[in-house]
């Protein structure tokens, strides 16, 4: 086999089903994201309920993240992804159920809207297992000399849901309204359930008896904090979503900026999605594993930068252009993000490692959330979005300076041993 060939990962099995089934999970997720956002603002026409849409889920998800570490790495993956989905499931038929004509002519809009934020606190529980296993799980599926080539068709493939998702929620609410295409998500979320069974069962590789759940959190840390080059790159990707992300703030945008409407609404969220599944499939053929770091601080600050343009721009196509190019820096930096902590994490570790990754990435996205609320609330939409996309240029010069290793990081050597591994 090539060792630069692009469909590596692809051609084992259980990875394709893999892919199949986080599509239509990350599909149906999206879809739900847009519709949820879209139908908050409309029954609150607040800025700032956005934001509480993304506290709902930043502090569940982030405070449970290294228990979920710690269970993740002591679990059988597959049986816990199936667990995870499943539960997920319900968080999409109560959303269903919530948007019904029945509902909403006999609850008052506050409680369907406690409702909500109750059903979407309940996923930020389960968002602290998704991340772990999930990161675990494609570590069973492929060899270790396939883990670059499997960590870009991962992301790629969460990135074409994204794109996907978002572009057909905004279409879907102007078409058949936010009820309907929830009940088109709820039935997503049950095939992705019904694809995962056909991945086998996975053993266990952490089986350190007696290790406490303190002793356990304390190592998956430690491991993080001490490794300059892991912790410089979630810290990069968690300020460049905490403050340089804008996503929770699009219906805005699309509603009271732009004028563009739902349909506009779609197609933002789907721009900035488009961007990055164009460069990650381009890294398919493109390796960019020489001078990763350098590649890593560029595609960051110009994910700010174009932001920013976009926090400028009162043209909707200037705007969409802007979030394509932003995504495609964005694109570059998940995959080496990924490829790096694919690499570099000891498989006892991928639990508890993973969910650190969700605490400085996964949840940021909440809590940008919040932060975009918020700053929009005070500064307006377009204000708040040059300012965090200033923030974002700001830290990657710092950490460009401060943080050696991670800008002279290059990962030529290290994925050249993998592909010389013998197969498993």
């Amino acid at each position: 086999m090539s060792k630069t060939d692009p469909y590596q990962a692809l051609r084992h099995k259980e990875f394709n089903i893999f892919l199949l089934a986080r599509f239509a999970l990350v599909f149906g997720w999206s879809m739900q994201f847009v519709v949820i956002e879209w139908q908050v603002y409309a029954m609150t026409n607040d800025e700032l309920s956005l934001g509480i849409i993304g506290l709902c889920e930043f502090v569940p998800a982030f405070l449970l993240a290294p228990f979920a570490g710690h269970i993740v790495d002591k679990k059988e993956k597959r049986n816990l992804f199936v667990l995870c989905i499943a539960l997920f499931s319900l968080i999409s038929f109560g959303l269903y159920w919530l948007t019904s004509e029945t509902i909403e002519l006999q609850w008052k809009t506050n409680r369907i809207l406690y409702c909500i934020y109750g059903l979407i606190f309940f996923g930020g529980v389960l968002r602290a297992f998704f991340g772990p296993t999930i990161f675990s799980l494609i570590a069973l599926i492929v060899p270790k000399k396939a883990y670059p080539n499997a960590a870009t068709w991962s992301s790629s493939t969460w990135k074409g849901a994204s794109v996907f998702g978002a572009l057909c929620g905004g279409f879907l609410i102007a078409w058949i309204g936010a009820h309907h295409t929830l009940g088109i998500i709820f039935a997503l979320v049950m095939l992705a359930l019904f694809l995962v069974f056909f991945i086998s069962k996975k053993p266990i590789l952490n089986k350190r008896i007696g290790e406490s759940v303190g002793d356990s959190l304390k190592a998956g840390l430690r491991f993080v904090f001490n490794d300059k080059v892991i912790l410089g790159a979630l810290t990069l990707d968690m300020i460049a979503v905490l403050f340089g992300g804008a996503v929770a703030i699009f219906a805005v945008f699309a509603k009271d900026v732009l004028d563009a409407g739902p349909k506009g609404f779609g197609l933002l969220n789907a721009a900035l999605s488009t961007g990055s599944i164009v460069a990650m499939l381009a890294t398919t053929y493109l390796p960019i594993t020489k001078s990763t770091g350098k590649k890593l601080l560029i595609s960051v600050f110009g994910f700010g930068l174009f932001m920013i343009v976009f926090g400028a721009s009162k043209l909707l196509w200037l705007s969409v252009l802007a979030l394509f190019f932003s995504g495609v820096f964005d694109g570059i930096s998940m995959v080496v993000r990924q490829t790096i902590l694919q690499i570099k994490t000891p498989d006892e570790m991928r639990g508890r490692v993973g969910a650190v990754n969700s605490m400085f990435v996964g949840s940021s996205n909440e809590l940008g959330a919040l932060e975009s609320g918020i700053a929009a609330k005070i500064f307006g939409a377009p204000l708040a979005v040059m300012l965090g996309g200033t923030v974002t240029l700001i830290v990657v010069g710092v950490i460009g300076i401060k943080n050696t290793a991670l800008r002279e990081l290059d990962l030529t050597k290290d994925v050249k041993e993998h592909q010389a591994s013998p197969s498993e």
